[in-house]
């Protein structure tokens, strides 16, 4: 039972797998908050969040910008399935919520003023190539935030239990994005250990991306 548990944080699956999904969104409240406070969006920002679990941050990015649009991805069904619920009302018009992976983005390129990856890039495939593909669908100069709980990969805690988790530091996380057209703009370190970077999406004159 833990072990199915453990394995649903990843790609939540089932009627277990909403569960997880409906309580990451009251379990991860706090530290999405204090993620979204670093963050400055005009009201008609349009905002992409990835790996967008139960939906919790897309329904706050869509009270942040009263006049803009947030699309939502992740390639849990059932997450898609609570995310959609949770965001009803604003679905159709101000709001997206697409089932697919962050190696391949079903948007154009340079569609988003700002990009969000809360408690997600433990689980992407290939960081250096996802990076390169999230900066392609952001604006330039526009903002990439990645919000983790978890930033010290000698804590072998979680990743001991669910399969496929990697845990990075700032530096790796820092090295990976100057490497893939991003700038590191400011990053911030809770008291409970928590990590937020925010990134600039750099012109390209300014850099050739990997």
């Amino acid at each position: 039972m833990i072990k199915n548990f453990l394995k649903n944080c990843r790609k939540p699956q089932g009627l277990m797998g909403r569960f997880v999904a409906k309580g990451m969104n009251a379990g991860h409240t706090e530290i999405s908050k204090w993620g979204i406070s670093h963050l400055r969006l005009p009201r008609d920002a349009h905002v992409l969040d990835i790996g967008c679990g139960g939906g919790a941050n897309i329904r706050r990015l869509l009270t942040m910008c009263p006049a803009g649009r947030v699309c939502g991805v992740d390639y849990s069904e059932e997450s898609i399935s609570v995310s959609r619920k949770l965001n009803a009302a604003s679905m159709g018009t101000r709001c997206e919520i697409k089932r697919a992976s962050v190696s391949a983005l079903p948007f154009e390129d340079g569609t988003f003023g700002a990009a969000l990856a809360f408690e997600t890039v433990y689980f992407w495939p290939d960081l250096a190539t996802d990076f390169h593909e999230v900066n392609r669908v952001i604006k330039p100069k526009g903002i990439f935030l990645i919000c983790n709980e978890i930033c010290d990969p000698a804590n072998t805690v979680w990743t001991s239990r669910i399969d496929g988790m990697r845990i990075y530091s700032k530096e790796e996380l820092a090295g990976l994005l100057s490497g893939n057209g991003f700038s590191v703009l400011e990053s911030w370190t809770h008291t409970s250990g928590w990590l937020c970077i925010a990134a600039i999406k750099c012109e390209r004159d300014d850099v050739a991306l990997a």
